[in-house]
């Protein structure tokens, strides 16, 4: 799918009275996912026991439980 079948498809999913923010947001959040995806097919990604082991030491004052 090209960039502007893209955005088609997204503004045939928002409702006629849209805003330019609401279509800006919802472009920002399709290439995000889009490039969430990228980064997983190409191996760029952090197992979620490693974050959580992170979140934990940075939040719960160093304590692994």
């Amino acid at each position: 799918m090209t960039a502007k079948d893209t955005v088609r498809a997204l503004l045939d999913r928002l409702p006629d009275d849209c805003s330019l923010d609401e279509v800006q947001y919802h472009l920002y959040v399709v290439q995000a996912v889009a490039q969430g995806e990228a980064d997983e097919h190409a191996g760029r990604v952090i197992p979620h026991e490693q974050v959580a082991t992170e979140l934990r030491r940075k939040w719960l004052l160093g304590r692994a439980g």
